[in-house]
């Protein structure tokens, strides 16, 4: 039996949990999110909690139970409390600056980089190197936090770039005067 799989999902007040077949809508205070729950799995409602069963142990269909219970948590958890991905720039003349909806990095370029957000995403700007991605979709979230991160990845010798909050970057010496 899959760990994960065979959890229990509570599902809290003011989410609805709706089932069509084989489709999930899950609604909730912050939006709505939908998904196509795969064959092999089964589902159960019942006084509030959500459980998932497979119907054979072949190895696809095991990594498919952990995965639909995992996916709807996140859609639960997305839809009440939403995803946030910080993000920090370091760099001499490096910011960012929102401009309406879109968020405009200054990263070493000849030019600015303008981001607009996709449906269901909002930045926002705490201060001119200190940025946040937000929305109710998990793996949206995540999606545009690497895009803007690939735009000035962190380099090993002085650490200039965009970093995810509290990621370590492994610095190098650079150069060594020979003798």
């Amino acid at each position: 039996m899959s760990r994960i799989g065979k959890k229990l999902l509570t599902i809290p007040q003011g989410v609805q949990v709706a089932f069509d077949n084989a489709h999930v809508t899950v609604k909730g205070p912050k939006g709505q999110l939908e998904w196509d729950i795969p064959e092999a799995i089964s589902y159960e409602m019942n006084d509030g909690t959500l459980t998932f069963s497979r119907s054979s142990d072949e190895k696809h269909v095991r990594a498919l139970h952990g995965l639909a219970r995992a996916l709807t948590a996140s859609m639960v958890q997305g839809v009440t409390q939403g995803f946030m991905k910080n993000l920090q720039i370091e760099g001499v003349g490096y910011r960012a600056e929102l401009r309406g909806q879109s968020l405009l990095l200054t990263v070493g370029y000849s030019h600015p980089i303008l981001f607009i957000p996709p449906a269901g995403i909002t930045f926002a700007v705490s201060s001119p190197t200190a940025f946040s991605i937000s929305g109710i979709d998990k793996q949206l979230v995540g999606e545009i936090a690497a895009k803007i991160r690939r735009v000035r990845p962190p380099e090993p010798y002085k650490g200039k770039g965009i970093r995810y909050e509290g990621e370590q970057i492994r610095r190098k010496a650079g150069k060594s005067g020979s003798k």
